[in-house]
């Protein structure tokens, strides 16, 4: 666990974190580090609002864009990414800035992680194999003979946990349940971060999604996301549920039009939005909450008084 300070900033979608971490780097000569689990797929720059590149030659950024969109990248990896990154960001004696929406990002990085092992190849592809031919309540159900507990957590459409939970008790015999009970260790003392957790009035933020979406399509999502298409890879992989591409997809498919994907991609981001505020508010309870607008102030008085 690194005694170094560091600046931790979430939030909810299109709150302004990217903006305000871009302010902070500049004032307190920091390496901006991604905690968003959709900035990390190299094949979607614009439609999950991942920096410009203008903005990354302005301050160094990383652990953006890196992994490939057929990569099922999970927060095991990236918190053994973020330690590593860590590692050369103080070596070169700059201020690590975490940002990103995440909830789970920084709640490995500030109290560990359940250590799962790798899940194999063969098991993975034959648990994928069977959600697409026999649907996601056939698997919950098997999920529930196996490990009840998870099974009761999740919902039975819920397509990307159950089939995590069966990988893993098909893999090791143990439930997740098993393996929450032991892990990996914290990577940054609480004690040490500035940290703060943004978010704005809903109608603001309603606004502010809408909006953004509306510059993605000008800004070649669409291009992007039918890119992504084309490859023709496996629908539960987390890049292909990256908030708006299914929408697009479907309307690059003929089966709706622009309008109606525009309008189910900023529906979804909305549920994100507020599940993302759900989860911070339960989970990470001793998290300050700032508007916008007071954030960069209150982050930077946290920071000064960090010993």
């Amino acid at each position: 666990m690194t005694m170094v300070r560091a600046v931790l900033i979430a939030g909810p979608t299109a709150s302004g974190k990217s903006a305000l971490a871009l302010e902070l780097a500049e004032q307190l000569g920091g390496v901006i580090i991604n905690a968003d689990s959709m900035q990390v797929y190299r094949d979607l720059r614009i439609i999950t609002a991942r920096p410009t590149p203008e903005e990354e030659k302005q301050i160094p950024h990383r652990l953006y864009g890196f992994v490939d969109a057929a990569e099922n990248y999970s927060v095991g990896r990236w918190c053994r990414d973020v330690k590593e990154v860590l590692k050369e960001v103080i070596a070169q004696g700059c201020v690590p800035i975490l940002v990103g929406g995440t909830g789970l990002y920084f709640k490995a990085l500030t109290a560990g992680l359940a250590a799962v092992p790798a899940i194999p190849a063969d098991i993975r592809t034959d648990v994928r194999s069977r959600l697409q031919r026999e649907g996601a309540p056939a698997l919950h159900a098997e999920l529930a003979r196996f490990d009840p507990a998870t099974a009761q957590r999740v919902t039975i459409n819920d397509r990307s946990r159950i089939s995590r939970a069966l990988e893993v008790v098909l893999t090791t015999g143990r439930t997740l349940s098993d393996w929450h009970t032991e892990g990996l260790p914290p990577i940054v003392d609480p004690k040490y971060a500035a940290k703060t957790f943004i978010t704005c009035e809903r109608k603001e933020l309603v606004h502010r999604i809408e909006t953004r979406f509306a510059a993605m399509l000008k800004s070649g999502a669409l291009e992007e996301v039918r890119r992504l298409a084309d490859r023709r890879l496996d629908p539960a992989l987390p890049a292909m549920k990256a908030h708006g591409v299914p929408w697009l997809i479907r309307y690059l498919n003929g089966e709706i039009s622009l309008n109606e994907a525009e309008a189910g991609a900023i529906m979804d981001t909305r549920r994100y939005a507020k599940r993302q505020l759900t989860w911070f508010r339960n989970q990470m309870k001793d998290w300050p909450w700032d508007t916008p607008e007071m954030a960069a102030a209150a982050l930077k008085k946290q920071f000064s008084e960090l010993k």
